[in-house]
């Protein structure tokens, strides 16, 4: 699982987990014959659903009811297994959570500007905050700032078009790094590995 600018809930092993926001690669613990479910909230709206800044979530899985308390992590999680759609039933539950508890309204239009390539100055500028007011609110609703976000969407821009076929220094040009040496850097410091181990092989 790669940093991506996400958070998620997941059922797994009839347990209800958070997975916050990665600043770095995580590998998870899925053994054969495992079934997973989960709801992935676009960058942003995860704080307003569970209630807790993101920030205090980033690089952690921990279970529900942590946040939640454990009579209720432990109703959902069986509500869930119990599901003949457990996916379903968490969309119903991160819903009703959204309709009492809104998310940053500043957050979509951020993380839409980053990652289409705005420098950071430009944007608080356009949004009438101080670098150090964005940085903040870029914590409560990403996990990690403005340039770490900008970072992570761009190098998620990048994987798309070098997966797609794009050669990996019109990937470079394309996406807004300096060279196809600056592409390679920041995909091995972020994922931890090559770009050439995240690419589909040549056998398919």
């Amino acid at each position: 699982m790669l940093p991506d600018g996400c958070m998620d809930l997941i059922l797994l092993g009839g347990e209800l987990c958070i997975a916050g926001p990665d600043t770095r690669s995580h590998v998870p613990t899925v053994t054969a014959g495992d079934v997973v479910t989960g709801i992935r909230f676009p960058p942003g709206v995860a704080p307003a659903v569970l209630g807790l800044p993101a920030d205090e979530l980033r690089d952690l899985r921990l279970p529900l009811a942590d946040v939640w308390g454990a009579g209720t992590g432990r109703r959902l999680s069986e509500r869930l297994t119990a599901a003949p759609d457990a996916g379903r039933v968490l969309e119903r539950i991160a819903a009703h959570r959204l309709r009492t508890a809104r998310p940053d309204p500043l957050a979509a239009f951020v993380a839409g500007q980053l990652d289409g390539g705005e420098r950071v100055a430009q944007l608080a500028r356009t949004v009438g905050l101080s670098d150090r007011q964005l940085h903040r609110r870029c914590l409560r609703a990403f996990g990690y700032g403005p340039k770490t976000l900008a970072r992570i969407l761009r190098m998620r821009r990048a994987l798309d078009s070098a997966r797609a076929g794009t050669p990996p220094a019109d990937v470079a040009v394309e996406t807004g790094y300096a060279d196809q040496a600056h592409l390679s850097r920041e995909i091995k410091a972020l994922a931890g590995v090559p770009l050439s181990a995240l690419l589909p092989t040549s056998d398919g």
